[in-house]
């Protein structure tokens, strides 16, 4: 047997004014974009801004459905509809932010597995890293500099 260390890093801002400043705009339209969710079922309101290299940001926030899982999380909504209208832009930087409406989240919410595995599929087909900024409600953000931080043994088309 033959073990093996894998880690990550991870930049902590202690608020969102500690971001750098455009990362403070990305911030905000999240957490905007998250106050709009469909969250009738979960009460659990996620917001997405996606920073494009064409310099176009685009918003998802997560939409459920009575019909589970038909519904959608944030990141998918912004990353798919990111790759619907801009489909040859690279995605930059992503800001998420994700609360309740029962209780106060004041850690940083990463993404879902479905959304990291999602996020995985542009990053390796732009071939370069996708800056991925989460938080909570209130509280501390985490940055990874990349997907593959978040995700170390991808799936992807190499394996198909």
């Amino acid at each position: 047997m033959k073990e093996i260390t894998i880690t990550t890093q991870f930049n902590v801002f202690d608020s969102v004014e500690d971001l750098p400043n455009d990362i403070i705009n990305l911030m905000e339209q999240a957490i905007a974009v998250r106050k709009k969710a469909y969250a009738p079922y979960s009460k659990f309101r996620v917001g997405t801004a996606i920073l494009l290299d064409n310099g176009k940001i685009v918003l998802g926030s997560n939409q459920e459905n009575a019909a589970y899982p038909s519904g959608l999380c944030a990141e998918r909504v912004a990353i798919f509809q990111a790759g619907a209208i801009y489909p040859d832009a690279k995605i930059l930087k992503m800001a998420i932010t994700a609360a309740s409406d029962t209780n106060k989240t004041s850690v940083p919410i990463p993404p879902c597995g479905s959304c990291r595995q999602s996020i995985a599929e542009y990053e390796i087909n732009q071939d370069t890293p996708i800056e991925i900024y989460f938080m909570g409600e209130i509280g501390a953000i985490y940055k990874s500099a990349s997907l593959k931080n978040l995700l170390p043994f991808m799936f992807d088309k190499k394996f198909l």
